[in-house]
């Protein structure tokens, strides 16, 4: 059987959905799981009722670290083009005599 593997942010949002009203089975029909799975979560990350400025929090600093993320991937493209710029102006053209 195929492993899924699931981010503690996805399970503890899987684990929410329980907290709203969600049955475990039908979280474990939805998302491919055993009922052993989602019990062994439950327990290992114990939730206490999570507010929304928990989640918020949460998805703030995720969101903070993508920019990061993206900021430095954009800075190490504009280098590779600045070395590309550089290349084409100090390479001496093939022409024919």
């Amino acid at each position: 059987m195929k492993r899924a593997n699931f981010t503690d942010e996805q399970i503890i949002g899987i684990l929410e959905e329980h907290q709203v009203g969600a049955t475990c089975p039908e979280l474990c029909d939805k998302y491919g799981m055993s009922t052993r799975t989602f019990y062994s979560w439950k327990a290992r990350f114990d939730l206490p009722q999570a507010s929304g400025s928990d989640r918020i929090e949460r998805l703030e600093n995720e969101n903070a670290k993508l920019k990061k993320m993206l900021v430095e991937q954009m800075l190490a493209l504009e280098t590779v083009k600045e070395e590309v710029a550089l290349r084409k102006v100090t390479l001496p053209s093939h022409e024919a005599p």
